[in-house]
């Protein structure tokens, strides 16, 4: 790593192997900047960032700094819902179409809620040409969720739903809770606490938001079929082509959610550990981390365990530990929740490169902090 590089370290001794892991990323050449943030039993035990949020290389990484998570907020999601559920407002073994009746349409009044959570509902992207400015009007895209037959019989397989699980998550959420994933994070979070996970900004907290350079290349898939062409690469698939200030103050909350790692790894704490201020009640995590369904994704390329909005780790994905559980974002951001440790960590940074999951410079922070457990 050269000496210009700006790297801050606010962890405990036994991690040092993690700033290690930093520098080596930055030595190698594969970051600009990046944060690294873990959190045990609600203390902070792991806090390293260095590099660049803009182009320039003019202005430091610091611990102010927002970084598109993309996918990663899918976990954040799973989060929330396990809260409502905890409190009596969702049921994970409840019809999605309970709170969302229309939802029933197309042959889905029967998919509950963690099965929809789980990627089995069969609705991983439209094949039915739309504008993809579509994507920023919630009660279009709803609308037309709800109208859809799924595309493959649900609970026979996942299926991966990379745009359409923060629609399909977000209205239930909001029927029943009568606010929307944005809403609770801003109300209950940022303007409670001053936690930074925010999904849907405005031009001054947008201000505050990293630069982020596109991948080299395209993720590879695997073999292609119909299901992949609709959730990845249909023209329509994602709002590629509205504006970044747009695409940014949308609630688009399987996508676009912006963090800093101190705030994606302490919210996530709820999930891991009993000692914290929030903790849900055991059996609520329990049904959070259920495997719902296992074996080949229809959309991403791997054999997967998913639970209710997260993937167990058993492909090394998420580090080195068996009891972890994780969600790795569009680029390279990822979060662990790690209970049998009371572990969250997260990763976000703003180079971006072109693996789905598993990216290896998170990989080699997450050995390095197991290393100092």
């Amino acid at each position: 790593m050269t000496a210009s590089v700006p790297v801050t370290e606010r962890s405990a001794r036994r991690f040092a192997g993690v700033r290690k892991a930093l520098d080596a990323n930055f030595a190698d050449g594969l970051e600009l900047g990046a944060r690294f943030v873990a959190y045990a039993h609600g203390e902070k035990i792991v806090d390293v960032f260095g590099g660049w949020s803009d182009k320039a290389r003019e202005r430091p990484w610091d611990e102010a700094t927002l970084a598109g998570i993309y996918s990663s907020g899918k976990a954040v999601c799973a989060l929330l819902v396990a809260r409502a559920v905890a409190e009596g407002q969702l049921d994970y073994e409840a019809p999605v179409a309970e709170v969302w009746p229309e939802f029933a349409a197309g042959g889905k009044g029967a998919v509950v809620l963690a099965e929809a959570m789980s990627h089995q509902a069969g609705l991983a992207g439209f094949t039915e040409e739309m504008p993809p400015e579509d994507w920023l009007d919630w009660d279009a895209i709803c609308g037309r969720l709800a109208a859809m037959a799924p595309m493959w019989p649900p609970r026979s397989a996942s299926g991966y739903h990379p745009q359409t699980y923060g629609f399909i998550v977000g209205e239930a959420h909001r029927r029943a809770t009568g606010r929307t994933i944005g809403e609770t994070l801003r109300k209950d979070y940022f303007e409670a606490a001053g936690v930074e996970v925010h999904c849907g900004i405005g031009e001054g907290v947008a201000a505050r938001a990293a630069y982020m350079p596109k991948p080299p290349r395209a993720p590879d898939l695997g073999a292609m079929n119909e299901h992949k062409r609709a959730a990845f690469l249909k023209p329509w698939s994602s709002p590629a082509r509205v504006s970044r200030e747009a695409w940014m103050a949308a609630e688009l909350p399987a996508s676009n959610m912006h963090a800093t790692a101190d705030a994606l790894a302490a919210i996530l704490q709820p999930l891991a550990s009993d000692e914290v201020e929030g903790a849900l009640p055991p059996e609520i995590v329990e049904a959070a981390l259920r495997i719902r369904i296992e074996g080949r994704d229809l959309v991403l390329p791997f054999d997967l365990q998913w639970a209710a909005g997260l993937m167990r780790n058993n492909q090394g994905h998420f580090g080195p530990s068996e009891t972890a559980y994780g969600h790795a974002g569009f680029g390279g951001s990822c979060v662990v929740i790690d209970p049998a440790r009371g572990l969250t960590a997260a990763y976000v940074m703003n180079k971006m490169s072109e693996h789905l999951v598993g990216d290896p410079r998170a990989v080699r922070l997450l050995d390095a902090l197991y290393e100092g457990l």
